[in-house]
């Protein structure tokens, strides 16, 4: 397997027009711009089932959008990163409210745990993570990323980029231009 691709792609959920295949080539781009490689797993599920995954890994009786499970390392075979699993209806709200595509929306996640399985962790880092994903999401051609929603959520000053930018002028007075 390439260093970068992923072990396997499982959508429980129909996402809109993404494939897993355009997930995969996504995935092998954004390993390489994060400078992580190795084979992960990625699964969209429902909300229900990432809430009992946040219950039972991190104590929090809630849906979430994304997580990631870094692999221990395996003396069998190749290894794994990890996996990140997905709340595919969380995305597609999110896609809807934030005015972009669900496929997007799904790469936002992906990036967003690429990173978590890279060992960001941007509850205690300062910073560091949302800087580094702000870089990779603009690389990757992403509109706003979930720390810098989570930020603007909280009232902190963010940083728009040219997407959100783009948002904000058609809510305005024009029209949403499609991508």
């Amino acid at each position: 397997m390439r260093s970068g691709a992923a072990a396997m792609i499982i959508l429980r959920k129909r996402m809109g027009n993404l494939s897993k295949v355009a997930l995969g080539r996504f995935m092998t781009r954004a390993q390489k711009a994060a400078r992580l490689s190795g084979p992960i797993n990625v699964v969209v599920t429902s909300s229900a089932e990432m809430r009992a995954l946040n219950k039972r890994f991190r104590g929090k009786d809630q849906p979430t959008d994304v997580l990631s499970f870094p692999a221990a390392p395996s003396a069998v075979g190749e290894h794994t990163v990890g996996e990140i699993v997905i709340s595919g209806e969380i995305a597609a709200k999110n896609a809807r409210s934030l005015g972009h595509t669900v496929a997007e929306e799904i790469k936002i996640l992906v990036l967003h745990g690429i990173l978590h399985l890279r060992g960001y962790d941007h509850e205690h880092d300062r910073g560091q993570m949302a800087r580094r994903e702000s870089r990779l999401r603009a690389l990757l051609s992403l509109p706003v990323g979930l720390i810098e929603r989570a930020g603007a959520s909280r009232g902190e000053k963010t940083s728009p980029t040219a997407a959100s930018k783009q948002r904000a002028l058609a809510s305005v007075g024009g029209r949403k231009r499609s991508r």
